[in-house]
């Protein structure tokens, strides 16, 4: 597969007060064409106010910094008003109509990855205002709009027109619904507080986004995941054995990545740090090490339930074969295969680093 892998920062789409709007283009990380995702984020300032829209793909939400408010309105379902910080997933299926809300002094920065495959454009999210300049309703004739809302055609022009922002608006003084924390239920998991499903010392730590704890996952199609690798360490290099592709976003901090590809030939090779994204393509083995400041990402799997096939440590294929096929796999003699074998006994998916 002859393709740009590198990972790339997302572009600012539009802004202005309240915030602005980012995203990675096809044009530029083709793995995102390719395999039918989408990403982008939202980041808000003090008092902006991301207009109530629903986009043309479902995609997982992620909070990367600060804390705020989403309203969600699944489809004919009544509105919920949820309370979200830095670590929160949500969910959110085909027909969501949501608003995003900061009233706090600390930028509130949402990352949303999803998917594409019938969406307007692949590898891209087409989003549908309600309001705003680009709203929907600003395209429909005052006699239309007038009667499907009954209302005189005065009346109709000041809804449709009075509000000239585009997809984000500073409201200040704005009395918006309060957020009520039973509306989390079931809507969203906060990965920095969740049980732990890896925890390996001096190693680094997973929770995984699934339908067990979040059974709306379900209906996105899709999985996730969020992984704090430990100063120098590495992740065990592996592949999703599901067909499914790997979108990693970087968190925080910085490392180095290797992705091989068809024929062993290594396809990827870099340094990665926040705010950057890259996807693995299927089948297709990666490997991270982590900087000494450690190395924190967010990935998403198109997949609600993934499987992975890691390629070292007890938990490794290696370790499930036969000592007679190792030896003939790899042409050695029998002491060599025993080395081998007996390192990265434990049961693990991260290294720590040399002693």
């Amino acid at each position: 597969m002859e393709i740009d892998l590198s990972p790339k920062l997302a572009k600012k789409v539009y802004g202005g007060d309240g915030g602005s709007y980012f995203a990675w283009s096809p044009s530029e990380l083709p793995m995102l064409h390719e395999g039918n995702i989408g990403a982008a984020k939202l980041a808000l300032e003090k008092n902006g106010f991301a207009l109530p829209k629903y986009s043309d793909s479902a995609q997982v939400a992620y909070v990367l910094q600060g804390t705020g408010v989403v309203g969600i309105v699944l489809p004919e379902k009544e509105e919920k008003v949820l309370p979200v910080k830095k670590g929160d997933a949500i969910a959110l299926p085909f027909g969501v109509v949501t608003w995003w809300y900061n009233k706090e002094d600390t930028e509130f920065v949402v990352l949303f990855l999803g998917d594409t495959s019938k969406a307007h454009k692949r590898g891209e999210f087409t989003d549908f205002y309600l309001n705003g300049s680009n709203g929907i309703f600003t395209g429909f004739s005052t006699e239309f709009v007038g009667r499907a809302w009954d209302l005189e055609e005065d009346v109709v022009k000041t809804l449709v027109s009075k509000q000239s922002g585009k997809g984000i608006v500073k409201v200040s003084g704005a009395n918006l619904p309060e957020p009520k924390k039973e509306h989390r239920d079931g809507m969203t998991l906060n990965c920095e507080e969740a049980p732990l499903d890896v925890d390996i010392k001096n190693g680094g730590r997973v929770v995984v986004l699934n339908t067990k704890n979040l059974p709306l996952v379900g209906e996105v199609g899709l999985g996730a995941d969020l992984v704090r690798l430990d100063g120098s360490a590495m992740c065990s290099p592996g592949f999703s054995c599901d067909s499914a592709l790997q979108v990693t976003y970087i968190v925080r901090g910085s490392g180095r990545v290797q992705v091989v590809g068809v024929d062993g030939k290594r396809v990827l090779e870099t340094t990665i740090k926040a705010g950057n994204l890259f996807i693995v393509p299927r089948f297709f083995v990666v490997s991270k090490i982590a900087d000494p400041e450690g190395l924190e990402w967010f990935s998403i799997i198109t997949t609600p339930n993934p499987i992975f096939t890691h390629l070292a440590g007890s938990i490794g294929v290696w370790k499930a074969l036969s000592p007679q096929v190792l030896e003939a796999a790899f042409n050695v003699d029998s002491a060599t295969e025993k080395l081998f074998r007996s390192k990265r006994t434990s049961d693990a998916i991260f290294f720590p680093p040399p002693n």
